[in-house]
C-alpha cells in the first residue's frame, strides 16, 4: 500500500518512515510543501500523512488544493499544533484524522488502518468474504477456516484487493501499490505474485477479468 509521508523534521520523518515500511507500507517521503502537493496531485496513493508546518507551502493549503482537484485519498494530519480550532480547520479542509505530536507509533498505525478501512467502506478490522477472513490488526488470514501463511508482499496484495473488492484492480495499479519506484519491476511481476497466491489460497478466491485486472471473490464483508 503506497503512502505519501510529508514531514520536514528529519528525525521524525526517518523514524516514522522506518516504522511504516516495517508494517508493509511503501513510503514516498517529501519535506517540501510544493513538491508534496505535486506528488499528491499526480501520483496514486492509498493514504497520506501530512504535517502542517512545511517550507514552500503549508499543509492546509496542500490539503485544500488536493481536495479541490478531487484527490480523495485519506489524509492524516500530523502536527505539533494542539489548538482545537486548528484541528477543526484541518478536518473541514478535508482531513480524515488528526494526530498531535508527540505520539506513539502504535496509535499512528491504528489511525492509519482505520482511515484506510473507512475510505474503503470497511468499518471492522476483520474483512470477510464467503471463504476468506482477513484480520488487519494481526495480519492473519484463514481460508475456509484454515490458517494460511502469507509473505509480506502477498499480504499487501491481498489486503489491497480486499479493500477494493467492489471493483476490478488493474495490473498497473497493483504494481504501483506493491512495488517501490526504484524496484526493478519485471513486466509479469504481478502475474507471478498472483499465481503464487492462488496456490496458497485455492481456486476461485482471486479472479481474473481478462484485459482488465483482478478482483476478489464475491461475498459480503462482516
Amino acid at each position: 500500500m503506497r503512502l505519501l509521508l510529508v514531514e520536514d523534521d528529519a528525525l521524525i520523518s526517518r523514524d516514522v518512515a522506518a516504522v511504516l515500511e516495517k508494517n508493509g507500507y511503501l513510503v514516498d517521503l517529501e519535506t517540501n510543501g510544493e513538491e508534496a502537493w505535486f506528488l499528491g496531485d499526480t501520483e496514486e496513493y492509498s493514504v497520506a500523512i501530512l504535517d502542517l508546518g512545511l517550507p514552500g507551502m503549508d499543509g492546509l493549503s496542500i490539503l485544500k488544493r488536493w481536495r479541490e482537484n478531487e484527490r480523495n485519498f485519506p489524509v492524516l494530519i500530523l502536527t505539533a499544533r494542539g489548538n482545537w480550532s486548528e484541528r477543526v480547520e484541518g478536518i473541514d479542509a478535508g482531513a480524515d484524522d488528526y494526530l498531535v505530536k508527540p505520539f506513539q507509533m502504535e496509535e499512528l498505525l491504528a489511525r492509519l488502518r482505520a482511515i484506510v478501512r473507512r475510505t474503503a467502506g470497511q468499518a471492522s478490522p476483520i474483512i470477510s468474504t464467503t471463504r476468506l477472513r482477513l484480520d488487519t490488526r494481526l495480519k492473519s488470514l484463514t481460508v475456509d477456516g484454515c490458517p494460511v501463511d502469507l509473505s509480506p508482499l502477498e499480504y499487501r496484495c491481498l489486503l489491497y484487493l480486499a479493500l477494493n473488492r467492489a471493483r476490478v484492480v488493474s495490473q498497473m495499479e497493483l504494481t504501483e501499490q506493491l512495488y517501490a519506484q526504484d524496484f526493478e519491476r519485471d513486466s509479469n511481476s504481478v502475474e507471478v505474485l498472483i499465481a503464487r497466491m492462488r496456490r496458497k489460497l485455492g481456486v476461485g478466491i482471486i479472479k481474473t477479468k481478462r484485459g482488465f485486472g483482478y478482483t476478489l471473490e464475491a461475498g459480503e464483508a462482516s
